[in-house]
Protein backbone atom coordinates (compact mmCIF):
# COMPACT_ATOMS: atom_id res chain seq x y z
CA UNK A 1 0.00 0.00 0.00
CA UNK A 2 0.79 3.53 -0.32
CA UNK A 3 0.57 5.20 3.26
CA UNK A 4 0.73 8.61 3.80
CA UNK A 5 2.27 9.72 7.63
CA UNK A 6 1.56 13.14 8.59
CA UNK A 7 3.72 13.82 11.27
CA UNK A 8 6.15 11.08 10.63
CA UNK A 9 8.97 12.77 12.27
CA UNK A 10 7.24 12.91 15.67
CA UNK A 11 8.11 10.40 18.58
CA UNK A 12 5.57 7.72 17.69
CA UNK A 13 5.90 8.87 13.32
CA UNK A 14 9.77 7.53 14.50
CA UNK A 15 8.31 4.12 15.30
CA UNK A 16 5.97 3.74 12.92
CA UNK A 17 7.40 4.78 9.74
CA UNK A 18 9.93 1.62 9.84
CA UNK A 19 7.22 -1.02 11.11
CA UNK A 20 4.87 0.49 7.43
CA UNK A 21 8.23 0.27 5.62
CA UNK A 22 8.76 -3.43 7.40
CA UNK A 23 5.48 -4.73 5.91
CA UNK A 24 6.29 -4.19 2.76
CA UNK A 25 4.21 -0.76 2.12
CA UNK A 26 5.33 2.28 0.37
CA UNK A 27 5.89 5.24 3.03
CA UNK A 28 5.60 9.02 2.60
CA UNK A 29 5.66 10.86 5.98
CA UNK A 30 6.29 14.35 6.82
CA UNK A 31 8.29 16.87 9.11
CA UNK A 32 7.57 20.86 9.44
CA UNK A 33 11.22 20.91 8.30
CA UNK A 34 13.52 19.99 5.88
CA UNK A 35 15.97 19.46 8.70
CA UNK A 36 13.91 17.02 10.55
CA UNK A 37 13.41 14.90 6.86
CA UNK A 38 16.65 13.31 7.70
CA UNK A 39 15.71 10.49 9.56
CA UNK A 40 12.73 9.68 7.92
CA UNK A 41 15.09 9.55 4.22
CA UNK A 42 17.21 7.82 6.23
CA UNK A 43 14.64 4.91 7.10
CA UNK A 44 13.86 4.53 3.77
CA UNK A 45 10.75 6.29 3.41
CA UNK A 46 10.30 9.45 1.00
CA UNK A 47 10.36 12.73 3.09
CA UNK A 48 7.70 15.68 2.97
CA UNK A 49 7.88 18.97 4.08
CA UNK A 50 4.15 19.89 5.49
CA UNK A 51 2.62 22.69 7.25
CA UNK A 52 -0.66 20.61 8.69
CA UNK A 53 -2.33 23.68 9.18
CA UNK A 54 -1.99 24.84 5.41
CA UNK A 55 -4.83 23.64 3.42
CA UNK A 56 -3.10 24.31 0.18
CA UNK A 57 0.32 23.26 1.83
CA UNK A 58 -1.75 19.32 2.62
CA UNK A 59 -3.53 19.06 -0.27
CA UNK A 60 -0.22 19.36 -2.39
CA UNK A 61 1.70 17.13 -0.36
CA UNK A 62 -1.35 14.23 -0.10
CA UNK A 63 -1.57 14.73 -3.76
CA UNK A 64 1.87 14.11 -4.72
CA UNK A 65 1.73 10.94 -2.77
CA UNK A 66 -1.44 9.01 -3.89
CA UNK A 67 -1.67 7.33 -0.78
CA UNK A 68 -4.71 4.15 -0.42
CA UNK A 69 -4.16 5.53 3.28
CA UNK A 70 -3.49 9.19 5.26
CA UNK A 71 -2.33 8.40 8.89
CA UNK A 72 -3.11 11.53 11.40
CA UNK A 73 0.01 11.77 13.76
CA UNK A 74 0.58 15.59 13.46
CA UNK A 75 1.11 17.25 17.38
CA UNK A 76 3.21 20.00 18.51
CA UNK A 77 3.53 18.80 22.39
CA UNK A 78 7.71 18.68 22.34
CA UNK A 79 9.47 21.36 24.43
CA UNK A 80 10.60 22.75 20.85
CA UNK A 81 7.23 23.28 19.74
CA UNK A 82 5.28 23.87 23.08
CA UNK A 83 7.74 24.71 25.79
CA UNK A 84 7.80 22.72 29.41
CA UNK A 85 4.95 20.72 30.77
CA UNK A 86 2.74 23.59 31.88
CA UNK A 87 -0.80 21.13 33.41
CA UNK A 88 -1.66 24.26 34.96
CA UNK A 89 -2.43 25.81 31.53
CA UNK A 90 -3.22 22.96 29.62
CA UNK A 91 -4.95 24.69 26.86
CA UNK A 92 -2.17 27.55 26.55
CA UNK A 93 0.28 24.40 26.34
CA UNK A 94 -1.72 22.40 24.01
CA UNK A 95 -3.02 25.46 21.53
CA UNK A 96 -0.72 24.33 18.32
CA UNK A 97 -1.42 21.04 18.85
CA UNK A 98 -5.05 22.04 19.30
CA UNK A 99 -5.37 23.36 16.28
CA UNK A 100 -3.25 20.48 14.55
CA UNK A 101 -6.02 18.33 16.34
CA UNK A 102 -8.69 20.40 14.74
CA UNK A 103 -7.74 21.86 11.57
CA UNK A 104 -5.19 20.46 10.81
CA UNK A 105 -7.24 17.17 11.04
CA UNK A 106 -9.90 18.75 8.53
CA UNK A 107 -7.27 19.53 5.89
CA UNK A 108 -6.25 15.86 5.77
CA UNK A 109 -9.52 14.70 6.08
CA UNK A 110 -10.17 17.08 2.60
CA UNK A 111 -7.04 15.49 1.24
CA UNK A 112 -7.62 12.30 1.81
CA UNK A 113 -11.18 12.69 0.21
CA UNK A 114 -10.15 14.14 -2.51
CA UNK A 115 -7.52 11.47 -3.00
CA UNK A 116 -10.09 9.09 -2.42
CA UNK A 117 -7.72 7.92 0.97
CA UNK A 118 -8.83 6.29 4.21
CA UNK A 119 -7.58 8.15 7.38
CA UNK A 120 -6.51 6.95 10.65
CA UNK A 121 -6.63 9.45 12.91
CA UNK A 122 -5.34 9.59 16.35
CA UNK A 123 -7.12 10.39 19.94
CA UNK A 124 -6.21 10.19 23.22
CA UNK A 125 -7.54 7.16 26.29
CA UNK A 126 -5.46 7.60 29.16
CA UNK A 127 -7.38 9.17 31.98
CA UNK A 128 -9.99 11.29 30.41
CA UNK A 129 -12.85 8.60 30.84
CA UNK A 130 -16.01 10.25 32.21
CA UNK A 131 -15.66 10.40 36.17
CA UNK A 132 -18.22 8.56 36.77
CA UNK A 133 -19.13 4.76 37.63
CA UNK A 134 -15.92 2.49 37.70
CA UNK A 135 -12.39 3.04 36.67
CA UNK A 136 -11.69 1.10 33.15
CA UNK A 137 -14.34 2.81 30.23
CA UNK A 138 -14.80 1.25 26.66
CA UNK A 139 -15.20 2.97 23.77
CA UNK A 140 -19.26 2.86 23.92
CA UNK A 141 -18.24 5.38 27.34
CA UNK A 142 -18.71 9.03 27.40
CA UNK A 143 -14.81 10.95 27.40
CA UNK A 144 -14.25 13.76 30.37
CA UNK A 145 -13.50 16.84 28.61
CA UNK A 146 -14.41 19.33 31.46
CA UNK A 147 -10.62 19.80 32.29
CA UNK A 148 -9.35 21.48 28.91
CA UNK A 149 -11.04 22.50 25.41
CA UNK A 150 -8.49 20.51 23.70
CA UNK A 151 -10.16 16.84 24.90
CA UNK A 152 -12.93 19.00 23.66
CA UNK A 153 -11.71 19.39 20.44
CA UNK A 154 -10.36 16.18 20.15
CA UNK A 155 -13.49 14.30 20.57
CA UNK A 156 -15.06 16.67 17.98
CA UNK A 157 -12.18 15.57 15.76
CA UNK A 158 -13.17 11.66 16.51
CA UNK A 159 -16.76 12.18 15.00
CA UNK A 160 -15.87 13.89 12.32
CA UNK A 161 -13.24 11.51 11.08
CA UNK A 162 -15.62 8.51 12.18
CA UNK A 163 -18.24 9.71 10.14
CA UNK A 164 -16.18 9.91 6.96
CA UNK A 165 -15.29 6.14 7.28
CA UNK A 166 -12.34 6.11 9.06
CA UNK A 167 -10.49 5.01 12.45
CA UNK A 168 -9.59 6.63 15.54
CA UNK A 169 -6.97 5.13 17.58
CA UNK A 170 -7.29 6.39 20.90
CA UNK A 171 -3.59 6.48 22.50
CA UNK A 172 -3.01 5.36 26.08
CA UNK A 173 -0.10 7.35 27.80
CA UNK A 174 3.11 6.88 25.55
CA UNK A 175 6.20 5.57 26.69
CA UNK A 176 9.15 4.69 24.80
CA UNK A 177 12.38 6.32 23.59
CA UNK A 178 11.66 10.12 23.76
CA UNK A 179 8.08 9.43 25.62
CA UNK A 180 8.99 10.49 29.24
CA UNK A 181 11.95 11.87 29.50
CA UNK A 182 10.35 15.10 31.00
CA UNK A 183 8.46 13.59 33.39
CA UNK A 184 11.86 10.86 34.19
CA UNK A 185 13.83 14.49 34.99
CA UNK A 186 10.82 15.61 36.85
CA UNK A 187 10.84 12.23 39.03
CA UNK A 188 14.51 12.60 39.61
CA UNK A 189 13.99 16.35 40.52
CA UNK A 190 11.28 15.33 43.65
CA UNK A 191 9.02 17.75 40.98
CA UNK A 192 6.29 15.14 40.45
CA UNK A 193 4.13 14.43 43.45
CA UNK A 194 1.14 12.12 44.37
CA UNK A 195 -1.87 14.35 44.98
CA UNK A 196 -4.39 13.21 47.30
CA UNK A 197 -4.93 9.39 47.45
CA UNK A 198 -3.65 8.71 43.80
CA UNK A 199 -6.49 6.64 43.18
CA UNK A 200 -6.81 8.25 39.64
CA UNK A 201 -6.39 5.56 37.01
CA UNK A 202 -4.68 6.20 33.70
CA UNK A 203 -3.79 3.72 30.91
CA UNK A 204 -0.30 3.60 29.21
CA UNK A 205 0.89 1.79 25.89
CA UNK A 206 4.42 1.32 24.53
CA UNK A 207 5.27 3.00 21.27
CA UNK A 208 6.01 0.02 19.68
CA UNK A 209 2.84 -1.23 20.43
CA UNK A 210 0.95 1.83 19.20
CA UNK A 211 2.57 1.38 16.09
CA UNK A 212 1.87 -1.75 15.74
CA UNK A 213 -1.85 -1.09 16.25
CA UNK A 214 -1.83 1.62 13.61
CA UNK A 215 0.21 -0.71 10.83
CA UNK A 216 -2.86 -3.07 11.35
CA UNK A 217 -5.56 0.16 11.16
CA UNK A 218 -3.95 0.86 7.93
CA UNK A 219 -3.90 -2.73 6.43
CA UNK A 220 -7.29 -3.69 7.59
CA UNK A 221 -8.50 -0.21 6.82
CA UNK A 222 -10.56 -0.30 10.05
CA UNK A 223 -13.29 1.66 10.78
CA UNK A 224 -14.41 3.07 14.12
CA UNK A 225 -12.93 4.00 17.11
CA UNK A 226 -10.09 1.71 19.30
CA UNK A 227 -8.56 2.44 22.70
CA UNK A 228 -4.83 1.58 22.08
CA UNK A 229 -4.01 0.76 25.57
CA UNK A 230 -2.15 -1.62 27.64
CA UNK A 231 -3.67 -4.31 29.71
CA UNK A 232 -3.13 -2.52 33.16
CA UNK A 233 -4.97 0.22 33.44
CA UNK A 234 -3.85 1.34 37.40
CA UNK A 235 -3.92 4.03 39.67
CA UNK A 236 -1.25 6.42 39.99
CA UNK A 237 -0.84 5.45 43.47
CA UNK A 238 0.81 2.19 42.01
CA UNK A 239 2.49 3.82 38.28
CA UNK A 240 4.08 6.60 39.63
CA UNK A 241 6.14 5.28 42.56
CA UNK A 242 6.99 2.31 40.30
CA UNK A 243 8.27 4.64 37.46
CA UNK A 244 10.48 6.70 40.05
CA UNK A 245 11.70 3.49 41.28
CA UNK A 246 12.82 2.50 37.39
CA UNK A 247 14.44 5.90 36.95
CA UNK A 248 16.30 5.36 39.98
CA UNK A 249 14.56 8.29 41.87
CA UNK A 250 13.41 8.51 45.49
CA UNK A 251 9.91 8.01 45.53
CA UNK A 252 7.46 10.49 44.66
CA UNK A 253 6.38 13.16 47.56
CA UNK A 254 2.84 13.39 48.17
CA UNK A 255 0.93 16.74 48.55
CA UNK A 256 -3.14 17.06 49.29
CA UNK A 257 -5.53 18.25 46.67
CA UNK A 258 -5.43 21.98 47.61
CA UNK A 259 -2.15 22.71 47.20
CA UNK A 260 -1.51 20.52 44.09
CA UNK A 261 -4.61 22.63 42.83
CA UNK A 262 -2.62 25.62 43.32
CA UNK A 263 0.63 24.33 41.73
CA UNK A 264 -0.50 22.44 38.93
CA UNK A 265 -4.23 23.61 38.06
CA UNK A 266 -6.89 21.19 37.94
CA UNK A 267 -6.51 18.99 35.19
CA UNK A 268 -3.72 17.23 37.64
CA UNK A 269 -5.92 16.77 40.50
CA UNK A 270 -8.56 14.96 38.47
CA UNK A 271 -5.89 12.96 36.88
CA UNK A 272 -4.47 11.40 39.81
CA UNK A 273 -7.25 11.91 42.10
CA UNK A 274 -10.71 10.45 39.84
CA UNK A 275 -9.11 9.79 36.24
CA UNK A 276 -10.87 6.87 34.26
CA UNK A 277 -8.85 4.25 32.35
CA UNK A 278 -9.42 2.40 29.38
CA UNK A 279 -10.22 -1.10 28.06
CA UNK A 280 -8.16 -2.79 25.09
CA UNK A 281 -10.77 -5.52 24.53
CA UNK A 282 -12.11 -4.25 21.32
CA UNK A 283 -8.95 -3.19 19.70
CA UNK A 284 -7.93 -7.04 20.55
CA UNK A 285 -10.56 -8.48 19.05
CA UNK A 286 -11.54 -6.80 16.08
CA UNK A 287 -8.18 -5.83 15.31
CA UNK A 288 -6.35 -8.98 16.22
CA UNK A 289 -4.07 -6.69 17.96
CA UNK A 290 -1.44 -8.21 20.36
CA UNK A 291 1.30 -6.18 22.68
CA UNK A 292 5.07 -6.77 23.46
CA UNK A 293 4.18 -5.05 26.95
CA UNK A 294 0.97 -6.23 28.70
CA UNK A 295 2.03 -3.74 31.39
CA UNK A 296 4.01 -1.02 31.97
CA UNK A 297 5.18 -2.70 34.71
CA UNK A 298 7.75 -4.62 33.06
CA UNK A 299 7.54 -1.61 30.31
CA UNK A 300 8.99 0.84 32.63
CA UNK A 301 11.66 -1.45 33.66
CA UNK A 302 13.13 -2.74 30.39
CA UNK A 303 12.98 0.74 29.03
CA UNK A 304 14.46 2.83 31.78
CA UNK A 305 16.74 0.19 32.71
CA UNK A 306 18.71 -0.19 29.17
CA UNK A 307 17.66 -4.20 29.06
CA UNK A 308 15.53 -3.93 26.19
CA UNK A 309 17.41 -4.68 22.58
CA UNK A 310 15.03 -1.46 21.24
CA UNK A 311 13.66 -3.88 18.20
CA UNK A 312 10.27 -3.00 17.33
CA UNK A 313 7.64 -5.61 16.66
CA UNK A 314 5.67 -6.53 13.69
CA UNK A 315 2.39 -6.00 13.48
CA UNK A 316 0.46 -9.32 13.66
CA UNK A 317 0.68 -12.13 10.86
CA UNK A 318 -3.60 -11.82 10.41
CA UNK A 319 -3.12 -8.27 9.55
CA UNK A 320 -2.12 -8.22 5.79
Amino acid sequence: MRVFVAGGSGVLGRRLVPQLLERGHEVWATATTPVRLWGIKQSGAHGVVMDGLDADSVSRAVAAARPDVVVHQMTAISVAHAGKIDLRHPDRWFAITNRLRSEGTDNLLAAATANGAHLVSQGYASWNGELTGGWVKTEEDPLDVSTQQGLAILAQSERKVVAAGGAVLRYGAFYGPGAIDDQVALLRRRQYPLVGDGAGHSSWVHLDDAAAATVIAVERRAHGVFNIVDDDPAPASEWLPWLARCAGAKPPMRIPVWLARRLAGEQAVVMMTQGRAFSNAKAKRELGWTLRYPSWRDGFEKELSGADDDQAPAATADAR
